[in-house]
């Protein structure tokens, strides 16, 4: 502990196999980390990973190219500005994006899993929210905070189905009065009625019209 202590992303151990890396790969990664962050030697020499990690001669190499090559890690050159002396330092950027986009493809994936278990009492509140998308490519403005109370009234006090909603909204753009009173007494001239369905309140509507409504 008095030498110190690294700090190591815990999804490279928890999810290096999942992304294809060895052991070896694995322990190299670590052992740059740990020159960067404790010795502050952002470029170890390939006799002191090989005599860190027991590897023979020319082993390292081919472990940093395969590393390399799947953009795990890359060298940087950089320059001093005191003494004008060029530098090489390894890049561990890469190993934090590949990580990175790691966790979050587990975690939309869990997303996916955890809305196709979404019980059915949930989604009403889904079709909810489609209502107010819907109610504002129709009125071609957002809606106020009232609108979308009236809209939530109409469904949790209410318990008008949402088809009923929609065709309420397409009746009043029919009749070119596309304002929340109008539907409001569409839906209200509909319950009165006992009309309960799509279709019942599609042969009321027609009927209207026909009398000339």
């Amino acid at each position: 502990m008095e030498a110190g202590v690294v700090h190591v992303p815990s999804s490279l151990l928890t999810h290096y196999r999942k992304l294809g890396l060895s052991d070896t790969e694995v322990m190299l990664l670590l052992q740059l980390v740990t020159y960067k962050q404790l010795e502050h030697n952002d470029f170890p020499s390939m006799e002191q990973l090989e005599q860190r990690m027991g590897k023979a001669p020319g082993e390292v190499s081919s472990v940093i190219q395969r590393l390399m090559k799947d953009k795990w890690i890359s060298i940087d050159m950089e320059w001093d500005e005191r003494t004008g002396i060029q530098f090489e330092s390894y890049n561990l950027a890469g190993m934090y994006e590949r990580l990175a986009q790691c966790l979050a493809e587990e975690r939309a994936a869990l997303r996916q899993q955890s809305h196709q278990r979404e019980p059915e009492a949930a989604k009403p509140e889904a079709n909810e929210r489609n209502l107010f998308v819907i109610f504002e490519k129709e009125f071609a403005r957002p809606l106020s905070p009232m609108e979308c109370e009236t809209i939530s009234s109409w469904v949790d006090q209410d318990g008008y189905p949402e088809e009923l909603i929609l065709l309420a909204l397409k009746e009043a753009v029919f009749a070119g009065k596309v304002h929340f009173r109008y539907i409001d007494r569409i839906l209200l001239e509909w319950n009165r009625n006992r009309v309960q369905t799509v279709e019942d309140a599609k042969a009321y509507a027609q009927k209207f019209r026909s009398l000339g409504r």
